[in-house]
């Protein structure tokens, strides 16, 4: 009868505990880069972005077609669409984590139905060398 001995890449698994986004920065810069991103990515900061783009707005006016186009494009634009798109990826970001959190929880119940299983078949296999041996020791009938 063979025991059964669990992968390595379990104990792995339960150390390493579930991936997420938090854990994924490293070392100084990755840490500045978090505090500037999360910072930026909010949409008070879109706000405070918009406000500002809008004291230029009365000048791009008055220079007529082509100066608003370009305040449109390049300053209103990429000032306040930066914060907000930052705000839709931290809210994917939020959400992956709590799909990769909820994939990491349904794969160690499977890896514990897994050894559950294996326990099963090693009682069913002791279980039945029982039944085989009694039987062969039965007298003839």
């Amino acid at each position: 009868m063979t025991t059964h001995t669990p992968h390595p890449h379990i104990a792995e698994r339960k150390a390493h505990g579930v991936h997420t986004i938090a854990k994924e920065r490293q070392g100084f810069n990755g840490w500045l880069a978090l505090k500037i991103t999360n910072s930026v990515g909010t949409m008070w900061c879109a706000y405070a972005f918009a406000v500002l783009a809008l004291i230029s707005l009365p000048d791009a006016i008055k220079a007529g077609t082509a100066a608003l186009i370009a305040w449109i494009a390049q300053t209103f634009l990429q000032l306040v669409l930066l914060s907000i798109i930052m705000v839709g990826q931290k809210v994917a970001a939020a959400a992956s984590d709590k799909q990769a959190f909820q994939t990491y929880k349904d794969a160690e119940a499977l890896l514990d139905i897994s050894n559950d299983m294996h326990k099963l078949l090693k009682a069913n296999t002791a279980l039945t060398e029982e039944i085989h041996a009694a039987l062969n020791k039965a007298p003839a009938a």
